[in-house]
């Protein structure tokens, strides 16, 4: 795990949840220091200034900027205005379901939907090209059909209600014996 120099300024479960999170960021494809930043904001009681992160995370003060300015992008963030201070101050979404959701979202509009566009196009070009085997256009149409399930299955669950969704998830495996598709076989 990535040090940090935190020690004054930040209690000691404070900072291992923020250098975990920029660890967990950083194995999931976004910066290390975004991650952090939104840790930061996260566990946070109260708003941050870019400043004040900079000096909490030892960063430079263009790095948080430029990480504020992805996390904005991501609706992970949001500023907050204070009575009587014109600098911007920052303060993460809360609601643990919206952030994962608009992650979700994010990342379907960035790598499910062109994939899946990158697909149709790949098949409708080996469906006309003669030097396509059968075997790799069945491929190919397999593969978008996977891909096009997910995605419809993944904006079908953006309008279930949360709780709804909660009790889905607790269920796990058992909902497949809800449906019968987890029962034995029958003797045979």
């Amino acid at each position: 795990m990535t040090e940090i120099n935190v020690e004054s300024r930040l209690s000691p479960s404070v900072a291992k949840f923020v250098l975990h999170w920029g660890d967990l960021g950083n194995q999931w494809g976004v910066n290390r220091s975004v991650a952090q930043i939104h840790a930061l904001l996260f566990i946070s009681d109260d708003p941050q200034t870019a400043e004040d992160i900079a000096a909490k995370l030892s960063m430079a003060r263009s790095n948080v900027s430029n990480s504020l300015r992805e996390l904005l992008g991501w609706r992970l963030i949001h500023r907050v205005p204070i009575f009587g201070d014109r600098r911007d101050h920052y303060a993460a979404e809360a609601d643990i379901w919206e952030m994962a959701t608009r992650i979700a979202q994010g990342r379907k509009e960035r790598e499910i939907d062109p994939a899946e566009q990158a697909l149709k196009s790949c098949l409708a070009e080996a469906q006309r090209d003669d030097q396509v085997s059968l075997q790799a256009r069945e491929k190919l149409e397999s593969m978008l059909g996977f891909v096009s399930t997910m995605s419809r299955w993944h904006d079908e669950m953006l309008n279930v209600p949360k709780p709804a969704l909660m009790a889905l998830i607790k269920m796990g495996s058992g909902i497949t014996r809800l449906i019968n598709w987890g029962s034995k076989s029958k003797e045979k």
